[in-house]
């Protein structure tokens, strides 16, 4: 049989003083009309987000609004099984889709008083707080790639990159960090 540890280890990401990986997470795509949406937040623990593009968090736990009927949610990766469970007697004869996309994306930490400024040398979203608040969200692309940007705080930024990406997206940060903290 082949061994398949390699293949188990995070992808490569490229050293920066303001981008670091974050721990493997639980990532579940839901897809349903709002009352599914309502329901599966509720059943989390998390408030029901009526602004388009927001996240909404709490306990480790988030759901991040890609669009009016689908939700990115977030969790420990120790939670799976629980929150897989949770969700599928919450939603129980409802129509819905959930999908277990944990293996497809790992998740990058920008952070520091340049963030914003380093994210912008790929991401063309205007990202001051003004326009770009906190806990906003939204698919985008940085670079070449398309990413999910969320602002968890005024200096700090989560992206969720498919994994075949995470090399070429932290070695672009890593190169603009490179000239701006030059």
């Amino acid at each position: 049989m082949r061994d398949l540890s390699a293949a188990r280890q995070g992808p490569y990401i490229a050293a920066s003083p303001l981008v670091r990986p974050l721990p493997p997470a639980t990532r579940l795509l839901l897809r349903g009309d709002p009352d599914v949406m309502a329901t599966a937040l509720g059943a989390l623990g998390l408030q029901f987000a009526e602004t388009a593009c927001r996240a909404v968090s709490a306990s480790g736990r988030a759901a991040l609004w890609l669009g009016p009927d689908e939700r990115l949610l977030l969790g420990p990766q120790a939670e799976f099984p629980a929150l897989s469970e949770l969700l599928r007697t919450a939603l129980a004869g409802r129509a819905h889709s959930l999908v277990d996309v944990s293996h497809r994306q790992c998740a990058l930490e920008v952070s520091g008083p340049q963030a914003g400024l380093l994210l912008n040398c790929g991401c063309p979203l205007d990202l001051d707080p003004a326009a770009f608040p906190v806990d906003m969200c939204t698919r985008t692309v940085l670079a070449k790639a398309e990413v999910v940007l969320w602002r968890t705080a005024e200096r700090s930024f989560h992206l969720e990159v498919w994994r075949s990406f995470v090399p070429y997206v932290s070695k672009v940060l890593s190169l603009a960090a490179r000239e701006l903290t030059a």
